[in-house]
């Protein structure tokens, strides 16, 4: 199956559909708030980032593209770090400088490549042990790239992390005569989300290992879930078109990021 494009910017209408949906939530009273809670940098609580997602480095291609854009972090970069420290991370776990996932609380995954079993076995410990995880997988990326398929730099356009959804007793589903296009799901009364071809989380009816299922609370017809893992929890989000570039959405984009980052790190 060819993978659907989507358009670069966002259009007034779905812009405006933001708009009346936050309003009734009322998430964008959240927007106001979050200006104020930006802490100086020695403040700042450290989050771990891991992905594809050019959230942090961004995904210019030539040096040009790269002084022209030094400026301008990525908005979600940008949105995380008034409240936190961004750790990029290349794998999960131990490695050659050691275990990355030591000293952390705090981990955002998005989209990210799929998981050696050292590095599944690394996260759920880290969750157990009382980690707090906001991850985004979606089973459709529609987010442009400037990189040709195949490329390393290129966003991972299909997730592929069944083995450690499986072990925490969920699976990820997608549906394949969805309609192509932007639209917005209101997860709860305080969490509005902008999609486009998302994916469905259910709970796994056969598991190997039934002890180690964590208990989830899947909300927007499982589109969200929250899972509390041991003595942490994992927020994990199936879709990631709230993490594309926002264009006249970003405020209200803006908003639903901060309500996750709430409910996923909740002691901050």
């Amino acid at each position: 199956m060819s993978k659907p494009r989507r358009a670069s910017k966002r259009g007034v209408a779905f812009a405006l559909m933001l708009v009346l949906a936050l309003l009734v939530t009322g998430t964008v009273l959240g927007v106001a708030g979050l200006a104020k809670s930006c802490l100086p940098p020695e403040e700042r609580t450290p989050l771990g980032y891991f992905g594809t997602l050019p959230i942090y480095w961004g995904d210019s291609v030539t040096l040009g593209d790269m002084l022209a854009t030094a400026s301008e972090p990525h908005w979600v970069r940008a949105e995380l770090e008034r409240r936190y420290a961004l750790r990029p991370l290349d794998i999960l776990g131990e490695g050659e400088a050691g275990d990355t996932l030591a000293g952390l609380k705090n981990l955002l995954v998005a989209q990210p490549r799929a998981l050696s079993p050292t590095e599944n076995v690394a996260l759920d410990a880290w969750v157990r042990a009382g980690g707090h995880l906001l991850l985004f997988a979606d089973p459709m990326l529609t987010a442009e790239s400037p990189y040709p398929l195949g490329d390393k730099r290129r966003p991972h356009d299909v997730v592929l992390l069944s083995p450690i959804l499986t072990h925490w007793g969920l699976r990820l589903e997608y549906d394949d005569f969805q309609q192509q296009g932007e639209r917005i799901v209101e997860v709860d009364e305080n969490l509005t989300l902008p999609v486009n071809l998302p994916g469905r989380l259910a709970v796994a009816t056969s598991l190997t290992d039934k002890s180690v299922a964590a208990p989830c609370r899947l909300s927007g017809q499982g589109l969200v879930a929250l899972c509390r893992i041991g003595k942490g929890q994992a927020l994990i989000v199936a879709d990631a078109a709230l993490l594309e570039d926002a264009g006249e959405g970003v405020t209200l984009q803006r908003a639903a990021l901060a309500q996750l980052a709430r409910q996923a790190f909740p002691a901050n």
